[in-house]
């Protein structure tokens, strides 16, 4: 066999191989057509240490305590204020009866 003659074989064979390449990338790409492809995968939450969550949950604990105070305080002073109006309806009622009576 000359130089030509052979060269000639192998680009045949290679053309051959290189059909056959096409038509299995064809096959691949017709499969991955039909079926689904799944959802990725979501991204992981990241962890966090123990420390950072014990410290966030101990800051709320504070803050709502804190709140709650607030609101019983304001309630003790919405009270001395309602008992304060009391007092002073009756007083200005008994002076005004006072003055009815003469």
């Amino acid at each position: 066999m000359t130089d030509i003659s052979k060269a000639s074989a192998e680009a045949v064979e290679a053309a051959r191989q290189g059909e056959q390449f096409a038509m299995i990338l064809a096959t691949l790409k017709a499969v991955q057509a039909i079926q689904p492809q799944p959802p990725a995968p979501l991204p992981a939450a990241p962890q966090r240490s123990g420390v950072e969550t014990a410290g966030k949950w101990l800051a709320i604990g504070a803050g709502g305590s804190m709140l709650m105070v607030t609101v019983a305080f304001a309630a003790v002073a919405l009270a001395i204020a309602s008992a304060c109006i009391a007092l002073v309806a009756l007083v200005v009622y008994g002076i005004y009866r006072d003055i009815r009576k003469r």
